[in-house]
């Protein structure tokens, strides 16, 4: 009682399976070969992304009628247009916050006053969680890693454990209210107010934060791979 029913895994059916997926299992090989490998700078893959699924979904699947295409782009339009708009706040806040020269100030009265390696990555989590709530990933990548690298390598943190702390806590500051910046076009693009997403977000941001913790406090769980 209560247990969902299931079928047996056949071959046959893995095939199916395949064969029905067979323009789409290709494509992130592809995307993210030629990003990788250095054949396509971001912005140009996004740009074959948009002619690869042209071809495959008016002129292959034919599941968007060219005449819906106007109103497609229409949409797409206003939406990116949020977007654009809520990423213009965040550069701004970026710009005030190099103008003011917090980060600089705020690591060197950290190395001043921190012997405590945990205590260090305790604040650097609240840090991060608030510099993820505000900027935007590449913009704190570019201001934030030249001035924290040398830092942590004082405290004795391996670059690649701090590497992912830091990746952690971006996504975690991302959606975490008030100011999460996931969290308004979530809003915008799904046209639901922004507390009912604050509500609704709250237990994965605790969960997370658990996650964030444990990456923090057991490096090796980062470095067991190249240790």
């Amino acid at each position: 009682g209560g247990i969902a029913p299931t079928t047996r895994f056949t071959a046959r059916e893995c095939g199916l399976a395949l064969r029905e997926a067979i323009w789409e299992i290709p494509f992130p090989f592809l995307l993210l070969g030629s990003i990788y490998t250095g054949l396509l700078a971001v912005s140009e893959a996004a740009a074959l992304t948009v002619v690869y699924v042209f071809i495959v979904e008016v002129l292959i699947y034919r599941e968007i009628p060219l005449r819906e295409l106007a109103r497609i782009t229409r949409e797409s339009m206003v939406m990116v247009g949020g977007i654009l708009i809520i990423l213009g706040v965040s550069l701004a806040s970026t710009n005030y916050i190099i103008d003011i020269e917090l980060p600089s100030k705020l690591f060197e009265t950290i190395r001043a006053n921190i012997d405590s390696r945990w205590t260090f990555l305790l604040l650097l989590n609240i840090f991060l969680l608030g510099v993820g709530m505000m900027l935007d990933i590449f913009s704190a990548l570019v201001i934030l890693v030249p001035l924290l690298v040398p830092v942590a390598l004082s405290y004795g943190i391996h670059p690649v454990h701090l590497g992912i702390l830091f990746l952690a806590n971006m996504q975690l500051g991302y959606f975490t209210p008030p100011v999460g910046l996931n969290l308004f076009i979530a809003s915008y693009r799904f046209n639901r107010p922004i507390l009912e997403l604050y509500k609704a977000t709250l237990p994965f941001f605790f969960l997370l934060l658990g996650a964030v913790l444990v990456i923090t406090y057991w490096p090796q769980l980062s470095l067991f791979l190249i240790t």
